[in-house]
């Protein structure tokens, strides 16, 4: 399946991203694009977490919802789909929030990449101080809500994120703990659109972006340490 990805990387290269452990903590809107991509790139060792079940209200914008499986598990759906594409790779679905209290059990083996595609700033916290831990490398996303322009997502640090109230709260909690502000980031530049309710408007194409950017983060990196 991987015939069209060798004529832009080489066999070694491929066999490089086939040995890397993968952790990635969320598999909605953002998470699930980036597992599509995973997959699709030749990704082979992939834990997944997730705690929720699949919504009506997810349809519109995260590429493992379907009518037929609303109220079933997202790390479950997820891990069928993968297999779906690529039987080969081995998908570890935990159903569990991630929380300070049962980190360490998700940290019993080393994880090459980290992806942060999860909403809560607590867990992006730990997941952030685990990396720096364990040395792994780490790619967090910020808000992709009320927002409509995929073009404006971009990579960069934290500390170069302005206009996004969620990166504003991870400066804080960073600095609070003394943590270099200097982590990567998935980050749109497109000022959030106002709405009239508590809860974010999304559709699918800025998630969606976000997703792949993570995976293209994971990627070049891998790409640069071949030269």
């Amino acid at each position: 399946m991987f015939e069209r990805t060798l004529k832009l990387i080489e066999k070694n290269t491929l066999e490089e991203i086939q040995r890397k452990k993968i952790l990635l903590v969320g598999v909605g809107g953002v998470g699930g694009y980036a597992l599509e991509a995973l997959v699709r790139i030749g990704f082979q060792s992939i834990t997944l977490i997730d705690t929720d079940t699949i919504e009506e209200t997810n349809l519109n914008r995260q590429i493992i919802s379907t009518k037929e499986n609303i109220g079933c598990s997202k790390v479950e759906e997820a891990k069928n789909r993968a297999l779906t594409i690529n039987p080969n790779v081995k998908i570890t679905a935990k159903e569990l929030f991630l929380k300070e209290e049962n980190i360490e059990d998700i940290f019993n083996i080393h994880y090459d990449y980290i992806l942060d595609a999860c909403d809560t700033i607590t867990t992006k916290f730990l997941l952030i101080k685990k990396a720096l831990e364990q040395q792994s490398k780490i790619i967090t996303c910020l808000g992709t809500g009320n927002r409509l322009n995929p073009g404006e997502i971009t990579i960069t640090t934290l500390n170069k994120t302005f206009n996004d109230p969620l990166a504003k709260a991870m400066r804080k909690i960073l600095k609070e703990n003394h943590i270099s502000l200097n982590t990567p980031v998935i980050w749109s530049k497109e000022l959030p659109i106002q709405t009239q309710t508590r809860e974010p408007g999304s559709i699918i194409l800025v998630p969606a972006s976000a997703g792949l950017h993570m995976v293209y983060f994971i990627l070049n990196d891998i790409l640069k340490e071949k030269d």
